[in-house]
């Protein structure tokens, strides 16, 4: 969609929430439903893809040495070692400023530590919690995917509680108990901050 209509600015659209609580699915919706200029930034990181996954379309796969050097470079706007595991994620600099200022509505899927390190970049980010409607909740639609341990099912609901208790640094909530529901929820939010003007940097 490329250039909004008048040149309008873009604006950064950061969406956050638990491991779980369906955000890829309402964003795939909302990609399709809405007419605003969304464009998925895509994230940097040093593991290796899985089958079917592909450089540049589901992240930018980097070494760790070719991640330390954007590191000391200043490329990113914020990246974390992700579950203490070893491998890094983050958002490029490049992946945002260049299509704001083409007038696209950039979206990050990123957790709390990331949105506070990219409003320290974008203050007036359009920032959405989607949270499920209860940890139980969480909890079973992490079970019922049947990809994770039980210990590991534990880690992300306490992961999870932490990141709700800083949901208030974020302008939106969205609850996913429906699908169809919540997508139309962000869609409004979205179509909410169409008119207002986003300063970026």
């Amino acid at each position: 969609m490329g250039q909004t209509e008048n040149n309008k600015p873009g604006k950064l659209v950061i969406i956050s929430g638990p491991s779980g609580a369906g955000k890829s699915t309402l964003l795939g919706n909302v990609f399709r439903q809405s007419h605003l200029p969304l464009r998925w930034s895509v994230s940097a990181t040093t593991r290796p893809p899985r089958p079917g996954e592909k450089d540049g379309q589901d992240y930018h796969y980097l070494s760790k040495a070719e991640f330390q050097e954007k590191r000391d470079d200043g490329e990113f706007l914020e990246c974390f070692e992700v579950y203490g595991g070893g491998e890094w994620y983050g958002t490029l600099k490049s992946e945002v400023a260049p299509r704001l200022e083409a007038g696209d509505w950039v979206v990050l899927e990123i957790d709390v530590e990331g949105t506070r390190a990219v409003l320290g970049h974008y203050p007036d980010a359009v920032t959405i919690f989607v949270r499920p409607g209860t940890l139980e909740q969480l909890g079973e639609r992490l079970r019922a995917r049947g990809t994770e341990e039980e210990s590991q099912i534990r880690r992300r609901l306490e992961v999870a509680r932490r990141e709700m208790d800083s949901i208030d640094i974020y302008r939106h909530v969205v609850v996913n108990g429906e699908v169809d529901g919540a997508v139309k929820d962000l869609c409004d939010i979205l179509e909410g901050h169409e008119t207002k003007v986003v300063d970026t940097p």
